[in-house]
């Protein structure tokens, strides 16, 4: 395959199936959104002939590598590589730069009967094409703020264009963002934002979405061309009062971030819901001083207790006193700042409104 800028753009924009043979050490360490590991070494193997490689030279690595994965080893490897070529007739599949190990790979699966595409540069070349992407050289970005709990995301979501930060750091930003999935590499995460930026380019949507973010989306970063065009760009604010917030922030952080606890741990739900919230309070002790927080957490522990006799109400008391004592004060501390890049403020259904205006 060919390694031209074109066809990188068009194998990622359009997730073709990609099966990524390196070793899973390399693979965890970051791959891209439609990419499979199935290694042609395993971890020890790799070890063990990088060793022999650094000792003894290519030649000797070789061999090894031959002798360690040869008769079903080989073929148990051979067939997995099928199998999923059989589910995806367009897969392409790679290495780290491209060399030996996708040539072997190939190689086995062209005597198999099944050939494939090999990407030159593997690995390698295909992440620097999305780092090029993340410098956000054309795109016309804009970016959705507001107080917490209007539902910034939602927005995103109905916007042709927008790109959604914190579903790609599979968290929600704050002291509370945290899920049950675990959060994914910071390579990862990087590509999952550069792949939908291509999308974005390649459709020709003019202007890109993006939710006011901080620096970290719990532990992942963002890439420091975004953070740059995000403290830049012009901003819609968007507004709903204090009441449908607390009645948002309770619908996604409590009922249903407790469906989600109970589809999970079932019979101890409640006490991993707990340990969520109390974690979460006390992570933030000291910026919300200690009286505070300490009227909060005991507000936090009623709410808990009332939970497991089914009533989930009381919860709206902390959630009201934790925007009105913290996030809001926060947030209009950091708005004052940003007061002159606000190009619009309302709520979802003017902001949506003056989008398709000023779209045509």
């Amino acid at each position: 395959m060919a390694k031209s800028q074109n066809q990188f753009s068009t194998l990622l924009s359009r997730g073709v199936p990609l099966i990524d043979v390196r070793a899973p050490i390399e693979y965890a360490r970051g791959s891209f959104p439609s990419a499979v590991n199935l290694p042609l070494l395993n971890d020890p193997e790799r070890h063990e002939i990088g060793v022999i490689y650094k000792s003894k030279g290519q030649q000797a690595a070789l061999e090894r590598g031959f002798e360690l994965v040869s008769g079903a080893v080989r073929q148990s490897r051979v067939n997995a590589w099928l199998e999923f070529i059989d589910l995806h007739e367009q897969a392409a599949l790679y290495c780290f730069r491209g060399g030996m190990r996708s040539e072997i790979a190939c190689s086995w699966l062209q005597a198999a009967g099944k050939p494939i595409p090999r990407i030159n540069g593997g690995y390698k070349a295909l992440r620097q094409h999305l780092l090029n992407e993340l410098e956000l050289k054309d795109a016309n970005l804009v970016v959705i703020a507001g107080r917490t709990g209007t539902g910034k995301t939602e927005l995103l979501r109905r916007l042709e264009g927008g790109i959604d930060l914190e579903n790609a750091a599979t968290h929600r930003g704050s002291a509370f963002g945290s899920r049950l999935t675990a959060q994914p590499a910071q390579i990862d995460f990087e590509n999952t934002i550069a792949v939908a930026l291509l999308q974005a380019r390649l459709n020709h949507t003019s202007t890109v979405f993006m939710e006011d973010e901080g620096r970290l989306i719990g532990r992942v970063h963002l890439p420091a061309p975004i953070q740059a065009k995000l403290q830049a760009a012009p901003l819609l604010l968007l507004e709903a009062s204090l009441e449908a917030r607390i009645e948002h922030i309770f619908q996604e952080y409590i009922l249903d971030q407790w469906q989600e606890y109970q589809c999970q741990f079932e019979s101890t739900a409640a006490q991993h819901f707990a340990s969520y919230l109390l974690t979460a309070i006390d992570a933030i002790k000291k910026r919300l001083g200690s009286e505070l927080h300490s009227k909060l957490r005991k507000e936090m522990e009623h709410a808990l207790t009332q939970q497991l006799k089914g009533e989930f109400s009381d919860h709206r008391g902390w959630i009201e006193a934790l925007l009105r004592h913290y996030y809001d004060p926060m947030y209009n501390y950091q708005i004052e700042k940003k007061a002159h890049r606000i190009v619009q403020r309302g709520d979802k259904q003017a902001l949506l409104q003056w989008v398709q205006q000023a779209s045509t």
